[in-house]
């Protein structure tokens, strides 16, 4: 029986938070929240959960307060802490990017020479600029950054970018994309031991949960001279599984198919004579 406890610190609120803790749930992980509670354990796998300011994460993963993390990339750059990331997660896309002033003239980096940039995130902001050899004046602020032009604070802002929404309904266009960024599972790079195992086992699951998101499971009906064409464009995790049908001259191929590649292949599969083509999600995926 494992006596220890693997503990993971996520966004106490917020998208990322609600994302994460779907991912643990995808992982068949089930956890005791109660209102307002900042620590809650799991019921049925070795897992305590941290609920903190994603700002504080990777600072409680370096000094092992937290053994894991789930953070925005935005955030591990910024923060440099002595953490490693382990996986990235695949959700809570964004971007950093500088925006400016709708009315502004902007046709390239040399605009911000000598300019005010308001900011949440200023060392990646100063090793851009720095990258680019362009000199500006960083302001850093904690909130609220798309205001900074419109009360005079700053000539221009760097932020996180989803929709854009936010930034044109403060009268601001993007012009500059510094960095993509992502959610990312992060852990202390000394982890060992027997929680070292129980980190392991989790990371099988979000294997597992990550590959069925990635994937499609198709099932269709198709005529047996084309089976060996078929078979070439559905190769499966082995091959596809080929079934006879009642009908004569007729089989059933059940197969996986990359989720970026789907719509690819159901043109393809078509062409060679495909029909009653089923698709279906996959809830979990073990190779």
């Amino acid at each position: 029986m494992q006596s220890q406890t693997l503990k993971i610190a996520i966004q106490k609120s917020g998208r990322l938070s609600d994302s994460s803790k779907n991912l643990l749930k995808e992982c068949g992980i089930k956890i005791n929240n109660g209102k307002n509670q900042l620590v809650a354990l799991a019921r049925n796998f070795p897992l305590e959960i941290l609920y903190l300011r994603d700002d504080d994460i990777p600072q409680y993963v370096a000094d092992g307060t937290a053994d894991l993390g789930i953070i925005g990339k935005n955030v591990f750059d910024e923060k440099n802490q002595f953490v490693v990331i382990a996986k990235a997660l695949g959700f809570s896309k964004c971007r950093l990017s500088l925006a400016v002033p709708k009315s502004d003239n902007y046709e390239g980096l040399n605009f911000f020479e000598g300019k005010k940039i308001a900011t949440s995130y200023p060392v990646i902001l100063s090793n851009f600029l720095q990258k680019n050899n362009i000199q500006s004046e960083i302001h850093e602020i904690s909130g609220s950054v798309e205001i900074a032009p419109n009360i005079g604070l700053a000539d221009a802002v760097c932020d996180i970018v989803s929709s854009g929404s936010t930034l044109l309904s403060n009268g601001l266009k993007e012009v500059e994309v510094i960095m993509k960024s992502e959610a990312v599972l992060i852990k202390n790079p000394n982890l060992n031991g027997e929680k070292a195992k129980i980190f392991s086992q989790l990371m099988f699951r979000i294997d597992a949960v990550q590959r069925a998101q990635q994937c499609k499971y198709i099932l269709l009906n198709a005529p047996n001279k084309s089976i060996k064409e078929i078979a070439a464009i559905l190769p499966g995790a082995k091959s596809p599984t080929i079934l006879p049908l009642a009908m004569e001259g007729w089989s059933s191929l059940h197969s996986v198919v990359q989720e970026e590649q789907f719509w690819e292949v159901i043109d393809e599969l078509k062409q060679k004579g495909a029909e009653g083509i089923l698709v279906i999600p996959i809830e979990k995926m073990i190779l």
